[in-house]
């Protein structure tokens, strides 16, 4: 299984054009991150967590030629925004793509994008197959999947496990049951968005807290605001064997 950060970074904090600060002014391609997503490539399927508002171009970007799913741990606009844009791979690849979210989720995007699933459906619009899921296991061809239980302040939303890779993002509390379905993730990836509190979202001591405890042979920090740092100042004083993401990271859990 082959993946790829297509996007590590967040709406908070995100740099407007007067913004003097280091990381804005940063020549580093790992300071510049567009609005977090994953896309994962199994030997059978493409499928892409969360498309936020910068998902066409992050397709684009990284030269996907192909998408089979995508699935939504929430429905904040971060995490969703750029649905409408699947249009090119419906009319290139000939078929519906498969949207896999929680009924909860499913009413948020039936709010926001009423046209795509209107009865009277104009010609070009996006083409769904949508799929319920809960907090049980199912399959995206060959893969399992493996829904986890997050709480994002009071929003409980969902990560997910697909063999011995874990991906979790705008996590506040996880609970001793999820945590015992995360033990054994070769490679884990949690949000760690600010050294500051933050009602809604994991610090850096939170996430490293977290991973230690999962005890990953890899952690991946992502959803990371500006407010962090610079990517070369943060990750030197990391354990070992976690790092920060960047956008274009690309690792095998094979």
């Amino acid at each position: 299984m082959k993946v790829t950060f297509l996007g590590t970074g967040t709406s908070q904090g995100i740099p407007v054009i007067t913004c003097k600060c280091a990381v804005c002014k940063s020549p580093d391609y790992r300071d510049k991150r567009l609005r977090v997503s994953i896309l994962i490539e199994t030997a059978d399927k493409t499928i892409v967590i969360d498309s936020g508002p910068d998902f066409r171009y992050q397709m684009l970007r990284a030269g996907v030629q192909d998408l089979d799913a995508i699935l939504y741990t929430h429905e904040h606009k971060d995490h969703v925004a750029g649905l409408d844009d699947i249009r090119p791979f419906n009319y290139l690849l000939k078929k519906n793509i498969d949207i896999y979210a929680t009924e909860r989720v499913q009413h948020a995007l039936k709010r926001e994008f009423s046209y795509i699933f209107a009865e009277v459906h104009y010609p070009g619009l996006p083409q769904i197959d949508i799929h319920t899921i809960n907090d049980q296991p199912f399959h995206i061809g060959n893969s399992e999947i493996i829904p986890l239980n997050i709480m994002h302040y009071k929003l409980p939303i969902l990560g997910f496990r697909i063999g011995d890779f874990t991906y979790i993002t705008d996590a506040k509390t996880i609970s001793q049951e999820t945590l015992e379905k995360v033990r054994g993730s070769r490679f884990l990836v949690v949000n760690a968005l600010q050294h500051e509190q933050h009602i809604s979202h994991f610090t850096l001591d939170e996430a490293i807290d977290f991973s230690q405890k999962v005890g990953a042979e890899t952690t991946y920090f992502t959803h990371i605001s500006h407010n962090l740092g610079l990517h070369s100042v943060v990750e030197k004083d990391l354990p070992t064997n976690i790092k920060l993401a960047y956008d274009g990271l690309t690792i095998s859990s094979e």
